[in-house]
C-alpha cells in the first residue's frame, strides 16, 4: 500500500534483533567482516514519526537515555533521509521525532531500527514509492543491519550481514534480554577479535567463507526452544566479554535461574536469555530484576519496519 504525499505525520515502527548465530570471517578489502548470522527481530522497539521539513532534524525521546546520540548530519536516520531525498530527487527535509526503546550500542541494531522505520517513513509521506528491492539496496548503503530492520522475522545474513534470505520458523521464541547500562562499540569488538586471532593461533579463521550451522535452521523450523538452545554461537562472545568482564557473571547468573541458554548478541553488551516458554521467562525476568539488572520480556520473531495507523 502507498500513500501519496503527506503533510500528516507518518509514524512507523522498526524492530530491534538479536543475533542467534554470528559466526565471524576474514577482513575484506572494503574494512568489514564476511559474517553468516542469522537474525531474529524482536518486539522491542524503535518509533519514528516524520514530518516534511525544508531541513533534516531528529529528536530523540523514549524509554532510555539518549543524551549521547549525535543529531546532526553523522546521525543514521539522518542518512538515511538524505539518501532517500537524493536518490528519488526529492527537494524538502524532513523532521524526525524518534522514540528508542532498544539499548545503543547494545547489539541489538537500534540505530539500524531508526535508519530503515525513517525509510519506510520518508518514502510514504514523500510519496516517493520506492519497491521494496529499491528500499533494501538503500538501506544496505546505510549499514550491514539496516537491510534485516526493514524485512524483520528471522533471516540468514552473509557478505556483511546484508544479504539476507528468509529462514522459516515456527511459532514464538520468548527471550530475557540482560541490557548493560553502557555500550560497546561494533568496531572495537570486532578490532578485539581480530587481535585475539592473531595472538592466539587456537582461534582460527574460517578458510571459506562462514555459514549458518544447519542445526540453527532446523531448530527455528521445528519451533524448539531447546534445539535452538544448544545450537546458539556468537563469535564475538569472547572478545565482548574481554572487554566487558562483567558480562560473564550476567550469563551465568541467567542460565542458573531458568535459562536454557544465554547468549551475546551481536557486539553486545547486551544479554539474550532463550527461554522455554513466556512463564519462564516472566520468572527469568523477575530474578535478574532482582539482581538489579534491567531486564526485558520479548519475543519473537516479529515483523519488520511498517506504518502504524493511528
Amino acid at each position: 500500500m502507498t500513500i501519496a504525499a503527506t503533510d500528516e505525520a507518518v509514524h512507523v515502527r522498526a524492530p530491534g534483533k538479536v543475533n542467534l548465530f554470528l559466526r565471524v570471517g576474514d577482513v575484506q578489502p572494503d574494512g568489514y567482516h564476511d559474517v553468516a548470522t542469522a537474525y531474529q527481530a524482536v518486539s522491542l522497539y524503535e518509533d519514528v514519526k516524520a514530518w516534511p521539513d525544508d531541513e533534516f532534524s531528529v529528536v530523540f525521546g523514549g524509554s532510555i537515555d539518549t543524551s549521547g546520540l549525535p543529531t546532526d548530519a553523522s546521525n543514521l536516520a539522518i542518512k538515511a533521509a538524505k539518501l532517500l531525498a537524493r536518490t528519488a530527487g526529492v527537494p524538502g527535509g524532513v523532521h524526525l521525532e524518534i522514540e528508542k526503546h532498544v539499548p545503543i550500542a547494545g547489539g541489538m541494531g537500534g540505530g539500524s531500527a531508526d535508519a530503515a522505520a525513517t525509510l519506510v517513513a520518508c518514502d510514504a509521506m514523500w510519496g516517493t514509492m520506492l519497491s521494496k528491492e529499491e528500499l533494501h539496496a538503500l538501506a544496505a548503503k546505510l549499514g550491514a543491519d539496516v537491510p534485516f530492520a526493514l524485512t524483520g522475522g528471522t533471516a540468514i545474513g552473509t557478505g556483511r550481514g546484508d544479504r539476507l534470505s528468509p529462514a522459516l520458523a515456527t511459532g514464538s521464541f520468548h527471550w530475557v534480554l540482560a541490557v548493560a547500562e553502557f555500550g560497546l562499540s561494533t568496531p572495537g569488538v570486532y578490532r578485539e577479535l581480530d587481535r585475539r586471532r592473531e595472538t592466539d593461533p587456537r582461534l582460527t579463521v574460517p578458510a571459506s567463507s562462514p555459514t549458518v550451522d544447519t542445526a540453527v535452521l532446523q531448530a527455528l523450523r521445528a519451533g524448539d526452544a531447546h534445539l535452538l538452545a544448544d545450537a546458539l554461537h556468537n563469535d564475538l562472545q569472547a572478545a565482548a566479554l574481554g572487554l566487558a568482564p562483567g558480562l560473564g557473571g550476567i550469563l551465568e547468573l541467567g542460565e542458573s535461574h531458568g535459562a536454557i541458554a544465554g547468549v551475546v548478541s551481536g557486539s553486545g553488551p547486551t544479554v539474550a536469555f532463550l527461554a522455554e516458554d513466556a512463564d519462564t521467562a516472566l520468572e527469568l525476568q523477575v530474578a535478574l530484576s532482582a539482581a538489579r539488572l534491567n531486564a526485558v520480556h520479548v519475543h519473537g520473531p516479529v515483523h519488520g519496519a511498517r506504518i502504524v495507523h493511528a
